[in-house]
């Protein structure tokens, strides 16, 4: 039987999991997850847990932080005056606000603290820093 390599599409069912052991994401109910092996579009250390599968087996894997969303970065936290936020927010910790640089890009920010007049927003990925557990089902190679 085949094993999937480099230049492969592959098909997999997948089920993440944060370091204690709590579901973050699964394409459980959803079609399964398509991508070319080689092509960096999925984390490294995800793709290289499914280069050698066969089809149907079933692998659990964990990946390191640094090669899943990289390790937390301190220089992606920074304090902001509530009066640089859209008039009327009321922020509140754990709220998520898409967020636009000088330079027009925007990304996705977490408030981690509010105080009277100010607000610390944390724009790293939420598993930055985390190792990841994967359970990985190839479902086709082709």
């Amino acid at each position: 039987m085949a094993r999937a390599k480099q230049g492969d599409n592959v098909s997999i069912h997948y089920t993440v999991r944060r370091d204690d052991g709590t579901v973050f994401d699964s394409s459980g109910g959803r079609n399964p997850l398509e991508f070319t092996l080689g092509e960096g579009k999925v984390m490294r250390g995800f793709e290289v847990a499914v280069q050698g599968l066969e089809e149907g087996q079933v692998k659990t894997v964990t990946v390191p932080s640094d090669q899943a969303y990289g390790e937390h970065r301190d220089n992606l936290v920074v304090t902001v005056s509530k009066q640089q936020l859209p008039e009327g927010l009321s922020p509140k910790v754990g709220q998520q606000l898409q967020m636009r640089t000088k330079e027009g890009r925007t990304f996705q920010a977490v408030v981690t603290a509010v105080e009277s007049d100010a607000v610390e927003l944390d724009a790293n990925h939420p598993l930055a820093g985390r190792d990841l557990t994967f359970e990985i089902e190839l479902v086709r190679i082709g």
